[in-house]
């Protein structure tokens, strides 16, 4: 099972929907985590991470190890009240519930999206690369 049929799980039927919070937040994260994003996609995520002290969280998702959990409060922690809150916007969220869905989303999709077990040097690519890399089935 991939990680869209795992986030379709998480969130329900509706994650098809284009409208639907749970499918913005997963496009949301998918734009965070793009090459072309204004936080330096998947590489200035990992600097995040390192800043707040966190940096073994996001390397056990990259890496080929078990991935670590991360709390709600830790998400928020690693993006600030900022960039939360603009993805809380984008969604429709509240702040609480959409760090509480990240907490949960970004292991797996980190994960899936870094297959070599290390952070492509020149970044994940745009969200088209990286939808077409979550639809593909292995």
């Amino acid at each position: 099972m991939g990680i869209f049929d795992n986030a379709s799980e998480m969130f329900g039927n509706g994650l098809t929907q284009a409208n639907d919070p749970k499918t913005r937040l997963l496009h949301a994260a998918l734009g965070m985590l793009s090459n072309n994003s204004q936080s330096d996609g998947l590489h200035g995520l990992i600097g995040r991470f390192q800043e707040a002290g966190l940096g073994n969280i996001i390397g056990s998702w990259i890496g080929p190890d078990r991935n670590q959990p991360i709390s709600s409060q830790q998400v928020q922690q690693v993006l600030g009240d900022g960039h939360l809150q603009q993805i809380s916007e984008e969604t429709g969220m509240p702040q609480e519930e959409t760090a509480s869905h990240l907490s949960d989303l970004l292991p797996g999709l980190i994960d899936k999206l870094t297959p070599d077990g290390k952070a492509p040097q020149g970044g994940l690519g745009d969200i088209g690369a990286l939808l077409g890399q979550l639809t593909n089935r292995r």
